[in-house]
């Protein structure tokens, strides 16, 4: 460096003394083109070009560039700025007493006032590097955790609660992430740096949820380190299938079965679904498979803006077993009865 404490390095490049490393190198790149002996052809200039990619290779490298910035009296708010973000008395301290070096060793000859204040910066950047490692350690987030929840279809519909078994890893509490204490390897974590803890906790999934949904539980993962966040715990959703609900989208799929003379006669039926118990009226004389909608009553979209459906398919069901009675009635119907439902069936397969 000594040989330039005379030059002007942004200068030679054509640049601010602000500028950003990448408008150093596209200067660089730039001038290189215009004076290389092999690309630039009459143009060519080998001094100058040994003389750019030289300024280059010392503005282009962060240390050295402090360094000659300081050095050439370049005593900008940006470099100032970079060197007090240490926040550290002792520092500061340094850093004003380099200060009145270079003021005071100006008068000296260049020889001299380069050596002892390369002499100085290598003390203060030395330092400083020290203390950014020593104080500083950068935030590291915990990692999110992923587990498998089955529910019932009903269950995904109304919602409900589980208790999961979480696997949680966090930095050993004996060598605190270092694997090894006093050059020998930790005998809690055996050297990996870090331990697995088992929790137990109660989560409720929403209703609505549906095959492959992801539910999350906010700072469930695991622990960060260095002040980083904590990672979240996502539970991923299997419904199970089952006889009587499905979800389609928006819309809930219910079977419902009903008696002989509901079929007939008509009913009122109570249906609890979405957490709330819905009335569901079957007209008379309903036919098996025969299906309701209940428009507007089924699952609400993330938005909050669309709702799906309730279609119930009506299914005539018998009871496994009738008492005397009932099986009296039945035979009293089958007496009087004088209606053919069979007659379609006859016709359609002659």
């Amino acid at each position: 460096m000594a040989n330039y404490y005379n030059k002007d390095l942004y200068k030679i490049l054509g640049v601010n003394i602000d500028a950003s490393e990448t408008e150093i190198k596209a200067a660089y790149k730039k001038l290189a083109l215009k004076y290389h002996p092999d690309v630039a052809g009459k143009n060519a200039d080998e001094t100058k070009f040994k003389e750019v990619q030289e300024a280059y290779e010392i503005l282009k490298n962060i240390e050295n560039r402090k360094k000659y910035d300081i050095l050439h009296g370049f005593y900008t708010e940006k470099i100032k700025k970079e060197y007090e973000i240490y926040n550290n008395t002792q520092n500061k301290n340094k850093y004003e007493e380099f200060i009145k070096q270079v003021k005071a060793q100006k008068k000296n000859s260049p020889e001299s006032f380069t050596k002892s204040i390369n002499d100085a910066l290598e003390n203060l950047f030395h330092s400083q590097n020290m203390h950014k490692k020593q104080a500083y350690k950068p935030p590291v987030n915990g990692e999110d955790i992923n587990i498998d929840v089955s529910i019932s279809c009903f269950e995904a519909i109304n919602g409900t609660n589980r208790k999961v078994n979480i696997l949680h890893t966090q930095p050993c509490p004996n060598c605190h992430g270092r694997t090894f204490i006093n050059g020998t390897k930790c005998s809690m974590c055996n050297g990996s740096g870090e331990i697995s803890q088992q929790k137990k906790i109660n989560v409720k999934i929403p209703k609505g949820v549906y095959q492959g949904s992801k539910v999350r539980i906010k700072k469930e993962g695991n622990k960060g380190q260095n002040g980083g966040k904590d990672g979240d715990l996502f539970l991923i959703i299997n419904v199970e299938k089952n006889s009587y609900f499905d979800i389609e989208g928006l819309n809930i799929l219910c079977n419902l079965p009903i008696t002989p003379y509901e079929a007939v006669l008509g009913a009122e039926i109570p249906l609890y679904i979405m957490n709330e118990t819905i009335n569901v009226k079957i007209p008379p004389m309903t036919s098996s498979g025969q299906k309701l909608k209940l428009a507007g009553q089924g699952l609400e979209n993330k938005s909050k803006t669309k709702k799906g459906d309730i279609i119930i398919t009506v299914l005539i069901k018998l009871p496994e077993q009738y008492r005397a009675d009932e099986l009296e009635l039945y035979k009293r119907l089958q007496a009087t009865a004088d209606y053919d439902i069979r007659k379609d069936l006859r016709n359609a397969s002659k």
